[in-house]
Protein backbone atom coordinates (compact mmCIF):
# COMPACT_ATOMS: atom_id res chain seq x y z
CA UNK A 1 0.00 0.00 0.00
CA UNK A 2 0.81 3.53 -0.97
CA UNK A 3 1.16 6.07 1.71
CA UNK A 4 -1.59 8.41 2.16
CA UNK A 5 -0.92 12.00 2.61
CA UNK A 6 -3.35 14.64 3.49
CA UNK A 7 -2.81 18.16 2.16
CA UNK A 8 -2.44 20.91 4.83
CA UNK A 9 -5.55 23.13 2.97
CA UNK A 10 -7.89 22.01 0.28
CA UNK A 11 -9.52 23.90 -2.45
CA UNK A 12 -12.76 23.39 -3.47
CA UNK A 13 -14.09 24.45 -6.91
CA UNK A 14 -17.95 24.46 -7.93
CA UNK A 15 -18.22 23.10 -11.29
CA UNK A 16 -21.26 22.10 -11.44
CA UNK A 17 -24.00 23.56 -14.12
CA UNK A 18 -24.18 27.27 -13.25
CA UNK A 19 -20.46 27.23 -11.65
CA UNK A 20 -18.94 25.89 -14.49
CA UNK A 21 -20.57 28.01 -16.95
CA UNK A 22 -19.12 30.96 -15.09
CA UNK A 23 -15.78 30.34 -14.65
CA UNK A 24 -15.70 27.31 -12.22
CA UNK A 25 -14.35 24.61 -15.01
CA UNK A 26 -11.49 27.13 -15.68
CA UNK A 27 -10.64 28.09 -12.35
CA UNK A 28 -10.13 24.46 -11.49
CA UNK A 29 -7.46 24.18 -14.32
CA UNK A 30 -5.99 27.05 -13.88
CA UNK A 31 -5.64 26.56 -10.03
CA UNK A 32 -4.52 22.86 -10.76
CA UNK A 33 -1.87 23.97 -12.83
CA UNK A 34 -0.50 26.70 -10.80
CA UNK A 35 -0.93 24.56 -7.52
CA UNK A 36 1.34 21.46 -9.37
CA UNK A 37 4.00 24.12 -10.46
CA UNK A 38 4.28 26.20 -7.74
CA UNK A 39 6.53 25.41 -4.75
CA UNK A 40 4.91 26.64 -1.80
CA UNK A 41 6.03 26.16 1.68
CA UNK A 42 2.27 24.76 2.26
CA UNK A 43 0.66 21.97 0.65
CA UNK A 44 -2.16 22.32 -1.03
CA UNK A 45 -4.92 20.03 -3.13
CA UNK A 46 -7.50 21.11 -5.33
CA UNK A 47 -10.61 19.70 -5.92
CA UNK A 48 -13.46 19.57 -8.45
CA UNK A 49 -16.78 19.52 -6.52
CA UNK A 50 -20.10 19.33 -8.72
CA UNK A 51 -22.52 21.64 -6.06
CA UNK A 52 -22.42 23.58 -3.48
CA UNK A 53 -26.02 24.45 -3.91
CA UNK A 54 -25.26 28.43 -3.83
CA UNK A 55 -25.96 28.86 -7.53
CA UNK A 56 -27.08 32.26 -7.23
CA UNK A 57 -23.58 33.09 -6.47
CA UNK A 58 -21.62 31.17 -9.08
CA UNK A 59 -18.79 30.70 -9.22
CA UNK A 60 -18.16 29.28 -5.94
CA UNK A 61 -15.11 28.15 -4.21
CA UNK A 62 -13.73 27.73 -0.82
CA UNK A 63 -10.92 26.74 1.27
CA UNK A 64 -10.18 24.54 4.42
CA UNK A 65 -9.67 23.92 6.75
CA UNK A 66 -9.92 28.01 6.69
CA UNK A 67 -13.52 27.91 5.98
CA UNK A 68 -13.00 31.03 3.29
CA UNK A 69 -15.89 31.24 0.70
CA UNK A 70 -15.40 33.15 -2.25
CA UNK A 71 -18.57 33.78 -4.76
CA UNK A 72 -18.92 35.51 -8.19
CA UNK A 73 -14.96 35.60 -7.80
CA UNK A 74 -12.17 36.20 -11.06
CA UNK A 75 -9.25 33.99 -11.57
CA UNK A 76 -6.90 36.63 -10.28
CA UNK A 77 -8.80 36.45 -6.78
CA UNK A 78 -8.13 33.16 -6.74
CA UNK A 79 -4.82 33.26 -7.56
CA UNK A 80 -3.94 35.84 -4.99
CA UNK A 81 -5.47 33.40 -2.43
CA UNK A 82 -3.59 30.54 -3.24
CA UNK A 83 -0.42 32.27 -3.46
CA UNK A 84 -0.97 33.93 -0.14
CA UNK A 85 -1.78 30.41 1.40
CA UNK A 86 1.32 28.58 -0.16
CA UNK A 87 3.57 31.76 1.75
CA UNK A 88 1.90 30.80 4.94
CA UNK A 89 3.87 28.76 7.20
CA UNK A 90 1.70 26.61 9.66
Amino acid sequence: MGKFEVPDKVLYVCTGSKCGKRGGKDTYKMASGFVKHSKGKVDIEVIRIECTDRCKFAPVCNIQPENIWLKEYSEKEVLRLLAGLMQQQD
